[in-house]
């Protein structure tokens, strides 16, 4: 019977090909790593690795025993998570990704209060600039459209937009008086956002088509955005929610200006995958559901450009 810490410690150093890496990747002194490669070797009878230059790799007998070991892992693994299902505990590793802009403060107050409840989880937190290309073992809150991404999505409501600018901004170069006035402005915008235009949108006067000058400042987070225009480097499109919640920690930095017209409004989605999912990511989805902003679900006006989540109970059996 081979033990389980044993095939793990020779998996990880066969992965990382170093016995320092492996000591950091599974938090053990490098003795007790030795020991149990030692003991692993002994109990099959033949060595499994050899030093080459300064890789320590598989020898002809570990490449065999190596996807063996891969597999009792996996099923222990499995086995584990089995019995957490009769159990009805939440237990294991949970790979939680979200989009840059709302890992802050809300994404990380969520998974706070979620590991307040349960014990026994192993997490870890991924910022996140574009769609991930798979999802293993954990969900992903992302926010604009996901497009084709091969996974289950969730709506969970949708950010509006205005124009901000800083009160040393408009000290110095004052207020646009209508979106035409917004290529006298200089413009700080995402990157990527306003390659095929902008348009604006108004509850009475429509739509407004504009082509802005070119951006003296493109950034590729909402976080860094907010900093430039904060430091009055010139107007920018961004949510209000993001905005509110800046503004509690730096009162008086930003101001919005022409408040009545909106940019796009953003879908912010639950991505998780498709088949049977462990009891931990379902824990988690729920979880979200039940603590999505009210303020998401604010009506879009009708003039709003791209489909519109329904309405209604966020939370749904998993």
């Amino acid at each position: 019977m081979y033990d389980l810490k044993e095939l793990e410690a020779f998996v990880s150093v066969v992965k990382t090909g170093s016995l320092t890496a492996s000591t950091l990747e599974l938090n053990i002194p490098k003795s007790t790593l030795s020991r149990r490669i030692r003991n692993l070797e002994t109990t099959v009878g033949q060595s499994l690795l050899r030093r080459e230059s300064r890789r320590v790799i598989p020898n002809e007998a570990g490449r065999v025993f190596y996807q063996y070991s891969n597999d009792i892992l996996a099923l222990a693994s499995q086995g584990r998570e089995a019995l957490d299902e009769l159990s009805e505990k939440v237990t294991g590793k949970l790979v939680l990704r979200s989009h840059e802009s709302l890992v802050r403060g809300w994404f990380f107050e969520l998974v706070q209060s979620f590991l307040a409840r349960y014990d026994g989880l192993s997490v870890s937190i991924q910022t996140q600039n574009e769609v991930p290309e798979s999802l293993d073992d954990g969900v992903c809150v992302w926010l604009g459209s996901p497009g084709d991404a091969p996974f289950r999505q969730k709506p969970l409501g949708h950010l509006h937009q205005g124009l901000y600018g800083s009160p040393e901004y408009f000290a110095r170069v004052g207020y646009p008086g209508g979106p035409g006035d917004l290529k006298h402005h200089a413009w700080v915008d995402m990157l990527g956002s306003c390659d095929s235009g902008l348009v604006l949108q108004h509850p009475c006067e429509g739509v407004y088509p504009l082509n802005l000058p070119e951006s003296a400042f493109t950034v590729d987070q909402f976080c860094v955005q907010g900093d430039a225009i904060a430091d009055g480097r010139g107007l920018g499109l961004m949510p209000h929610w993001l905005i509110e919640r800046r503004l509690r920690s730096h009162p008086g930095t930003l101001e919005k200006c022409l408040p009545d017209w909106q940019g796009p409004v953003l879908p912010v989605s639950l991505l998780y995958p498709h088949g049977a999912l462990p009891r931990r990511v379902r824990a988690f989805i729920n979880h979200v559901l039940d603590s999505v902003p009210a303020n998401w679900w604010v009506p879009t006006p009708a003039i709003a450009i791209g489909p519109v989540p329904e309405y209604g109970t966020h939370r749904t059996n998993i």
